[in-house]
């Protein structure tokens, strides 16, 4: 059974910056592409980074140039490093596993999903 346990939420003033962690246990962490997704109050929920296996990375427009997604795989743990933060960017962020996946967009894809940590940026 896979479990995800996300960190690193937090309250941050606009223009700053957080790292949000994700622990991946439970199956062979290498056969997975990991997402990130974030849903502020009332809207869907919504794609923001992915990366595959080998390392390769994927990111909504959105955050192109201010997020950045990696991974560690000794560690087991995807990481993603927010900069730049907007008041917009406020949302509850939830990391997902997808199974020999590549990376997708669609939340559907994704079989496994971690609790999800508040993100808060203030203006």
């Amino acid at each position: 059974q896979v479990q995800l346990v996300n960190s690193g939420g937090g309250l941050v003033q606009a223009g700053g910056s957080l790292r949000l962690s994700c622990v991946f246990s439970g199956r062979t962490f290498s056969n997975y592409a990991m997402g990130w997704f974030r849903q502020a109050p009332g809207k869907e929920r919504q794609f923001v980074a992915a990366i595959t296996s080998g390392g390769r990375t994927n990111y909504a427009d959105s955050v192109k140039g201010r997020f950045t997604m990696s991974r560690d795989n000794a560690k087991n743990t995807v990481y993603l490093q927010m900069n730049s933060l907007k008041p917009e960017d406020t949302a509850v962020y939830y990391c997902a596993a997808e199974l020999f996946g590549w990376g997708a967009v669609e939340k559907a894809r994704y079989g496994h999903w971690g609790q999800g940590t508040q993100v808060t940026v203030s203006s």
